[in-house]
């Protein structure tokens, strides 16, 4: 199974933006549906936002619907995460994954360690 690598996160005050970066620690993943999950503590994982092989179709969940955006550049491999207007409540550690739909979580590789946000003033 591909392992992805997550970077970009960090701590940031309310309103802030960050731009979280995934990349595949293999092979590409150009031909696969793709998503972000978040765990914030004590909770599950959860499907947060996906983006099908071409990029040309994506879904958030209606927690982050109109502030986050995802993206991906098939040529460079890598697959991105903007977040704008940042709460407190996207406190959480954030993961990328190859996913079998667009929009329903069902992860399909490995998870990598995630890169922890924290929204804070």
């Amino acid at each position: 199974q591909v392992q992805f690598v997550e970077s970009g996160g960090g701590l940031v005050q309310p309103g802030g933006s960050l731009r979280l970066s995934c990349a595949p620690s293999t092979r590409t993943f150009t031909t696969n549906n793709m998503g972000w999950f978040r765990q914030a503590p004590g909770k599950e994982r959860s499907f947060i936002a996906g983006i099908n092989w071409s990029g040309s179709s994506t879904w958030y969940d209606d927690s982050v619907i109109g502030r986050f955006t995802i993206s991906r550049d098939n040529a460079n491999n890598n697959m991105y995460l903007q977040m704008n207007n940042l709460k407190p409540d996207d406190t959480a550690v954030y993961y990328c994954n190859s996913n079998e739909y667009i929009n329903h979580g069902a992860p399909i590789g490995s998870w990598g360690q995630g890169t922890q946000v924290t929204v804070s003033s």
